[in-house]
């Protein structure tokens, strides 16, 4: 136990540093994790309600495959189409945080605290919105959900005039206002962050009850706050950390893990980081991805989309040529009309598929025995490999991050691949530069130098 004397030095040590006077002593340097926990009361996957959920989120547009989808989900219990269509959308300190998975592996969430409250949040590569649920909100729309309640935070500030949208293809989403806050994500402060109230939600986001909140990942172009645009999280944080970058380290069990500020050399095999550039002016982790593997044989995808790496989204979502020649090796193997997508005998074991993380050379392979995504019957699976049906862009979705570990760098513009250790192959990583000014970073998380910080999160599926 510290004792009553430390624990002196240490406020001090604090006061001081908060009371110097500009320009400020350089920050220290640091990084911090957060750990994943599996939920073992969650429901069954849907594969059809993921689909359309990615195409609504994306904006895809209403497309036969996508009604397919929204019905099957309908018929099998999840709810309305829209319902089934609509869910969240979419870490200066180093520091890592844990993820529990809610939707049956369609999202992670973690412990978040955003001033003197702690919130389950999903933390979502594919939009660059922090946002959480208020006491402003009915409470038929609150139900089981944590809400911020802004005037019980000594340090929240209204930022006036300012508001918030997402919405998705379905109609569905969320709106609200907006102020600022101190927010810590495992240890990693930020001071005056954009912190987005939530007064609407749609039905999908209430009946997602692990999830209070969302936070972005993106690039900061991809907010939608107005008048003006506000910086994500790791925007704000990242000049601070030990290396600009967070990890993605998502598995199938309760050891993955969010870090931010550092590579766990443990976590992967080969070494080194081999990285692809990375296109942010759509605002997204997007890469060039042209060309895959059907088990040992690489074929080439001239006409290739980009791809973004997300984990707001479930399922690996790529062009359909790419698709069709995947399942055209799987026995059994058809796009079922009622399931609506790509499905399998369950006795069937796929091979493994593989996607080019940019021009790398390296090739992140799902093993075939991580390919079903869901089961839709005692005999029939869903491959968490679908058809984007001819979308503008690839999703590389969950189905390959829980078989990656995936490094997003935000001072280079490159994306990386090596193998991830123990269990599964491959890892992705995306980097990219961020601009405009950034929010105050909490002196009092950095006065412990190359402090690693461990936080639990619990994984929910449903």
């Amino acid at each position: 136990m510290p004792s009553f004397q430390s624990a002196l030095v240490f406020t001090t040590l604090v006061t001081s540093a908060l009371a110097a006077p500009a320009p400020a002593a350089p920050l220290v340097p640091r990084s911090f994790e957060v750990l994943q926990v599996r939920n073992p009361n969650a429901p069954p996957r849907n594969g059809a309600a993921a689909m359309a959920k990615a195409f609504a989120k994306f904006g895809f547009g209403n497309t036969a495959v996508q009604r397919r989808a929204m019905a099957s989900a309908a018929m099998a219990g999840s709810g309305s189409a829209s319902q089934a269509a609509n869910g969240t959308t979419g870490g200066g300190d180093n520091g890592s945080v844990g993820t529990a998975s809610a939707n049956m592996g369609a999202e992670f969430l973690s412990q978040v605290t955003i001033g003197n409250q702690q919130f389950n949040m999903d933390f979502d590569t594919g939009s660059s919105d922090l946002w959480v649920f208020t006491n402003a909100l009915p409470q038929q729309s609150v139900g089981q959900h944590s809400t911020f309640i802004a005037n019980k935070s000594p340090s929240f500030k209204q930022m006036q005039g300012a508001t918030w949208q997402i919405s998705y293809g379905d109609g569905s989403g969320a709106a609200g206002t907006v102020g600022t806050d101190t927010v810590n994500i495992g240890g990693a402060t930020v001071t005056n962050q954009a912190v987005e109230q939530a007064t609407a939600v749609s039905q999908s986001f209430v009946q997602d009850m692990q999830n209070d909140g969302l936070v972005g990942l993106a690039f900061s172009s991809l907010n939608t706050v107005k008048p003006q645009q506000q910086k994500t999280f790791f925007a704000n944080v990242m000049p601070n950390l030990d290396q600009p970058l967070f990890t993605a380290n998502l598995k199938n069990d309760s050891t993955g893990k969010y870090q931010f500020g550092t590579v766990d050399q443990t976590a992967f095999t080969g070494g080194q980081l081999n990285w692809a550039a990375v296109d942010n002016s759509s605002g997204f982790w997007q890469i060039q991805s042209n060309s895959f593997m059907v088990g040992n044989q690489k074929m080439q995808n001239p006409t290739a989309t980009p791809a973004i790496a997300d984990t707001g989204t479930s399922l690996l979502l790529v062009d359909d040529m790419v698709a069709q020649t995947y399942y055209s090796a799987v026995p059994g193997a058809q796009l079922n009309q009622q399931a609506g997508g790509f499905t399998y005998p369950c006795s069937t074991t796929p091979p493994n598929f593989s996607v080019a993380i940019g021009n790398s050379g390296y090739m992140a392979t799902v093993p075939g025995s991580m390919i079903t995504f869901a089961q839709v019957d005692q005999a029939t699976c869903f491959g968490g490999v679908q058809s984007n049906m001819g979308a503008p862009m690839q999703i590389y979705g969950d189905t390959m991050f829980k078989a990656q570990f995936v490094a997003f760098n935000g001072g280079n513009n490159s994306l990386d691949g090596s193998d991830q250790q123990k269990g599964t192959t491959g890892k992705a990583s995306a980097a990219s530069s961020t601009t405009g000014a950034r929010a105050g970073v909490d002196r009092r998380s950095v006065v412990a130098a190359g402090l690693v910080l461990v936080v639990t999160m619990v994984m929910m599926w449903a």
